[in-house]
């Protein structure tokens, strides 16, 4: 016999089914009544009805001349996942670009439920597989996604995180991860020493949509005989800054 938790979930997924049904109808032909759409989809009038209403309500669609139609409600989510696609696009072929200028590991950088993401990467390293998932306050990339949040975000993520060590390197102290990231904003740009792998450095910046939203992060990390001094805090710094700046101006003009 079936819970009623197990019981609940099926009925909700089964009225999520119905309503794209329903969307996907009017899509594929616009102007369709609520008997037509009934017909159409071989549901229930009533339950036609309810979640045609309850579209229109919350703006995905428009009522007119006894026809629906998509709302305008919809381009603010087509726009998101527009903004994602065209941004991750342009952000691989920069950190193609930073890999071959630099002959350092590139990588760009996505938070998703508290994780630091790899989407793009140049350079052979077992730990920074595509899809691979590590903890945001180890990397450089992911202190400056941490950096973007503010302070009752960051608590939160600190409840979640627990901040385990990874190297002995690793920020481990909720206060030291909140100057540390203070830093952060004053200096545009993160640097991950030895915290997330002995004896590998990293330096990351934000990359920004043309609305200020925050895309990502664009980092470089290599040996510390290497990523050091000037090279680190200047050179390597002002190269991703362009970078994220030239990804921002494709968002924007294409």
């Amino acid at each position: 016999m079936a819970s009623k938790d197990g019981q609940g979930d099926a009925d909700g997924v089964s009225t999520t089914r119905k309503t794209f049904e329903i969307l996907e109808t009017i899509r594929d032909e616009e102007g369709l009544s609520i008997t037509e759409l009934t017909r159409r989809t071989g549901l229930p009038k009533s339950t036609v009805f309810r979640h045609v209403k309850t579209l229109e309500d919350l703006g995905y669609l428009v009522e007119r001349d006894s026809g629906y139609y998509v709302g305008l409600r919809f381009l603010q989510i087509s726009e998101t996942a527009r903004t994602r696609r065209v941004g991750y696009t342009a952000a691989k072929r920069k950190v193609f670009e930073l890999g071959r200028e630099t002959e350092e590991r590139a990588v760009f950088i996505v938070e998703e439920e508290y994780d630091a993401v790899y989407v793009h990467r140049y350079g052979s390293l077992a730990d920074t597989m595509i899809g691979a998932r590590r903890p945001l306050h180890t990397m450089a990339s992911g202190k400056v996604i941490l950096a973007e949040w503010d302070d009752d975000d960051v608590r939160t993520f600190l409840e979640e995180s627990d901040l385990e060590p990874v190297t002995r390197n690793t920020i481990t102290d909720p206060d030291d991860l909140f100057e540390e990231l203070e830093c952060v904003r004053e200096r545009g740009y993160a640097v991950n020493d030895q915290e997330h792998m002995d004896g590998l450095r990293g330096v990351a910046v934000p990359v920004y949509t043309p609305g200020d939203d925050l895309l990502g992060a664009l980092g470089v990390f290599g040996p510390t005989s290497r990523l050091k001094g000037e090279y680190l805090h200047d050179e390597l710094t002002t190269l991703l800054q362009e970078k994220a700046g030239e990804i921002r101006v494709t968002l924007a003009y294409g």
